[in-house]
């Protein structure tokens, strides 16, 4: 689905990551690990095309980014969900609007019995008509993966998804990513919350990754 081999990521003259080569198959379920700046956010974005690999080969579901035009990338973006570490939302729109936003973006009908599924499902039905700065950190969070997966992704890739969020609400959060996996979608975790890890992988066998000094390596059992 998504695949690197020896991609590498190059700013300012200087290389952030090096030697890059990961293949994420169907249903599969993984974490991301590593320290702070080690690269974690622009190894998701190498995953989803935001950025360009510097080197090496990138391909989402079998297709070479590289030979693919912007509308043709964007398009293929559909099929890949993406929760974002800031969560931003537009501050005027209620949270069903914001949740909507990929269908609306792309012309698509909005399915008011789906919304209402989809809001239950993160338990934010009741605050459908809510504004964003109404939200605690927690819903904001479950509103944010309602609005990734709103176009039926294949894939949901989570920067730091419950980085602001107490035990409580980052095991809510983590049973809505494990219900996902479980419906056959590959889901992809950034962190540092060792916890998290391993409480996932009491639930769904989930394979563990960590970059360092530049490279991605698989991590150890004691995870």
């Amino acid at each position: 689905m998504i695949e690197l081999q020896n991609v590498a990521m190059s700013y300012g003259g200087g290389e952030l990551l090096s030697e890059m080569t990961l293949k994420l198959a169907p249903g599969s379920f993984h974490f991301l690990t590593g320290p702070s700046g080690a690269g974690k956010t622009t190894f998701l974005k190498l995953c989803y095309a935001e950025l360009m690999p510097s080197a090496g080969q990138l391909a989402l579901f079998g297709q070479d980014v590289r030979a693919m035009g912007r509308d043709d990338i964007a398009h293929l973006r559909r099929r890949i969900g993406v929760v974002h570490q800031d969560c931003q939302f537009l501050d005027h729109l209620s949270v069903a609007e914001n949740v909507v936003l990929p269908l609306t973006a792309t012309g698509r009908p909005v399915r008011e019995r789906e919304l209402a599924e989809l809001l239950g499902w993160v338990g934010l039905k009741a605050h459908a008509n809510a504004l964003p700065a109404q939200l605690s950190g927690g819903e904001r969070q479950r509103a944010a993966l309602a609005r990734a997966v709103m176009m039926s992704p294949e894939v949901i890739l989570a920067d730091e998804p419950t980085g602001n969020l107490d035990w409580d609400m980052s095991l809510r959060l983590l049973t809505l990513l494990v219900e996902l996996n479980k419906m056959g979608k590959t889901v992809l975790i950034a962190t540092h919350d060792l916890n998290l890890i391993r409480a996932a992988k009491a639930q769904v066998p989930t394979r563990v990754l960590r970059i360092a000094n530049r490279r991605l390596q698989l991590a150890g059992a004691d995870l």
